[in-house]
């Protein structure tokens, strides 16, 4: 029969086995891998609500936002660099505090202007080619329970819901996938120039993105500090189509480690 002393080390012992993963649980997130899991439609159809994904903290250095709730005890940027035109993205809103995910559009000194839909980077276009519908079923999505907004206006609970599709090639950058759903004033923007050491970011859904489209005293996202990078986001490691990641049976079987272009 154990005794009260090696029954009070055997607690001893399990409380620092737990702290013990803790600190390396949080190691690993600050330095390595960040698990991320996307609210909403504003990266549609690259990103659907539901993926979840671990973002690369190694690709574009640390700075304090690396830590959890901004604790890294320095200032500037560790290992630093600039993200490649078209990554996709997660950073520290500048203002809110929330982590958003976009792809990266304008780098320093970069001249970005839309216009009629169209996204021009130092006034060379960046060509939009045709590529079908992006059709999903009109119904609540994600634990928010937001609903997709349809090009053919309102329709009804379980109904198709369409967007166009295109396949947009970035200057100096990669093809990917963006979606077009009505006309909208972001359709036509003044042109940017994003400062020093500041990004410039658009979401794939262009008419349902809260991006550097909009300043942030307009309650967007305006350009942002390169030390409010997290990481790259380079793969889906599965997805869930329900309120919760625990509901298996909503899983999307075709999105598991999938790539993201």
């Amino acid at each position: 029969m154990a005794t009260k002393a090696q029954a009070s080390g055997g607690w001893v012992e399990t409380v620092k086995t737990v702290v013990y993963a803790l600190l390396i649980a949080g190691v690993f997130r600050t330095l390595f891998f960040q698990p991320f899991w996307i609210p909403s439609g504003s990266m549609k159809d690259t990103l659907l609500i539901g993926d979840f994904l671990f973002v690369n903290k190694m690709a574009y250095g640390y700075s304090r936002h690396s830590c959890p709730f901004s604790m890294c005890p320095f200032d500037g940027r560790i290992f630093g660099s600039l993200p490649d035109r078209g990554d996709v993205v997660v950073f520290r809103h500048p203002v809110s505090g929330e982590d958003f995910i976009k792809r990266a559009i304008g780098l320093p000194g970069d001249r970005v202007q839309v216009r009629d839909g169209v996204l021009f980077i130092n006034e060379v276009e960046a060509v939009q080619t045709p590529a079908g519908l992006f059709t999903e079923t009109y119904e609540a999505q994600g634990p928010m329970g937001s609903f997709p907004l349809c090009r053919q206006g309102a329709v009804g609970i379980g109904a198709p819901c369409e967007s166009e599709r295109f396949t947009e090639q970035l200057p100096d950058g990669p093809g990917h996938s963006i979606l077009n759903i009505r006309d909208t004033g972001l359709d036509n923007t003044p042109v940017f120039v994003v400062p020093e050491d500041h990004v410039f970011f658009m979401g794939d859904n262009r008419d349902n993105s809260t991006d550097s489209r909009v300043p942030q005293a307009a309650m967007g996202v305006g350009m942002v500090p390169v030390q409010n990078l997290i990481g790259r986001a380079d793969r889906v490691m599965f997805s869930s189509a329900g309120r919760s990641m625990l509901f298996f049976w909503t899983w999307r079987g075709d999105r598991f480690f999938k790539a993201i272009e």
